[in-house]
């Protein structure tokens, strides 16, 4: 189950506006509860008004962005990131991530900063994010940005894997 705001429901999240506005969402809470679900489902919305998206574990964009790095093209990965109207990373946090890969996730994300829309799937509270950025400080520049210009849907509830487990 999902705690929308009274700002974002679900007319807001399908309009195209979201994404020209360039705000921030972060889905944050329990395991199995959807926030992925909705993140594909706001992609594919943004999709359907023919506005670019990437999708991205976040893990998978930190080896992106390291490799481009290594290959002295991290400009170019940044700037074909940047012609996405909506950018979605899944799963912050889930993996440990080094103070240069956190360093190299924050850096695409402020690159972003007020000029796209990032959604952000996540079981991590922000309170946690200095584990995923490995400093506090830059934990708090991360969220800082989020807050400006987004919110925070909150999912509870028990696992729709788990419920619907064979394994019982």
């Amino acid at each position: 189950m999902a705690s929308f705001p009274a700002d974002r429901g679900r007319e807001q999240l399908e309009s195209p506006e979201f994404v020209d506005r360039a705000e921030d969402l972060v889905l944050h809470g329990d395991v199995g509860c959807g926030k992925t679900h909705l993140a594909i489902a706001i992609g594919m919305f943004a999709c359907q008004r023919m506005i670019p998206v990437r999708f991205l574990a976040a893990s998978s964009l930190v080896m992106r962005l390291r490799k481009a790095k290594d290959d002295n093209r991290l400009d170019a990965e940044l700037k074909s990131m940047g012609r996405a109207g909506l950018v979605i990373i899944d799963e912050p946090g889930h993996l440990p991530i080094d103070i240069d890969g956190a360093g190299l996730l924050f850096q695409a994300g402020a690159d972003g900063y007020e000029t796209r829309g990032v959604v952000s799937a996540s079981n991590l509270e922000s309170g946690r994010w200095g584990d995923v950025f490995g400093d506090g400080d830059m934990a708090a520049a991360v969220i800082d940005r989020i807050v400006h210009h987004g919110g925070i849907l909150r999912f509870h509830g028990e696992s729709y894997r788990n419920k619907h487990s064979l394994m019982k």
